[in-house]
């Protein structure tokens, strides 16, 4: 897949294109149906299947620390995304100047001089522009104009309710991975690479490997039973906590995760944590020797569990 990181690096050879524009956070189901469509009729057309996303998603660019949690990085876009087959991804940079774009000139400027659309799929509520004053309507209107088609999304449902993002973060607030996996399509995996931490889990006889969540929020927080890969690796059962550690005071959300059955050095490897079952919430302990007692208990359960999921 061809990743463009910025309108600035678009090019000649990226004009001509079938193209879905959002935030695709999570790429779930209703996500998959949609790119489905256009890779369908970018095969018929000849032209590249493109999405076309935004980092930071606007509503992090607008609202900040209230913002809807993120449910996947950039990072995990581009994976899911490759996966349905996607060819081509442009990144748009929400930043000052791309938000005080005129829906005019995301138009004519971006849609039609400079990515060539000759097709496009986006839900009837889509709003662009300056104000958000560019809507499906104005879009139907272009198309006519300059020709290419715009065509609506249509809901996915699932148990009759719309798979949305906002179902998907319900679910995880939740701890109910179960109908995470049912909306997504796949396992909710949570990637980032380890860096050194205060190394209090070793202290207690469980090292973890910590990971920043690169999130203004977490979707998630407690613990949780999981599988760990890394690139060649084989699969390695787990327990991790997601959350602010407030019996030693952490002042941030992170993820910490012990492997049973391996005691390699991990520093630097980039991890794909895939949360399985929740166990608990966070809780803060009296003591660290409390909270070694409630890790103890926390890895036995996580290992019945997994032990029976794979069965």
């Amino acid at each position: 897949m061809d990743l463009i990181r910025g309108i600035h690096n678009i090019q000649r050879r990226h004009h001509g294109c079938v193209l879905t524009i959002g935030n695709f956070d999570g790429v779930h189901r209703g996500h998959a149906q949609v790119i489905a469509q256009v890779v369908e009729k970018a095969k018929a057309l000849k032209v590249p299947a493109t999405v076309m996303t935004f980092e930071p998603q606007p509503q992090e660019y607008f609202r900040s620390e209230s913002a809807p949690a993120r449910i996947s990085l950039l990072r995990d876009k581009v994976r899911l995304l490759d996966e349905l087959n996607i060819e081509r991804l442009l990144c748009v940079e929400f930043n000052q100047r791309f938000s005080q774009m005129s829906a005019q000139a995301f138009i004519e400027e971006l849609l039609v001089k400079q990515l060539g659309v000759r097709y496009l799929v986006v839900g009837d509520d889509f709003r662009f522009g300056k104000g958000r004053v560019g809507n499906f309507e104005m879009l139907r209107q272009a198309g006519e104009k300059h020709g290419f088609a715009v065509v609506n999304t249509h809901s996915f449902t699932v148990a009759d309710k719309r798979v949305s993002s906002t179902l998907v973060r319900e679910a995880l607030a939740q701890g109910n991975l179960e109908q995470v996996r049912r909306l997504l399509g796949h396992p909710f995996v949570i990637s980032g690479r380890v860096a050194h931490g205060d190394e209090i889990g070793r202290t207690l006889g469980f090292p973890t490997a910590n990971i920043a969540l690169k999130r203004k929020v977490s979707p998630v927080k407690g613990v949780f039973a999981v599988r760990v890969r890394w690139q060649g690796s084989d699969s390695y059962d787990g327990v991790a906590n997601i959350g602010f550690r407030p019996t030693v005071n952490g002042q941030r959300c992170q993820l910490e995760v012990h492997l049973f059955d391996f005691s390699g050095d991990l520093y630097g490897k980039s991890l794909d944590i895939e949360l399985v079952i929740k166990i608990r919430d966070e809780q803060p302990f009296s003591s660290l020797d409390g909270l070694r007692k409630q890790i103890i208990e926390d890895a036995n359960k996580a290992q019945a569990l997994l032990s029976a999921d794979a069965g």
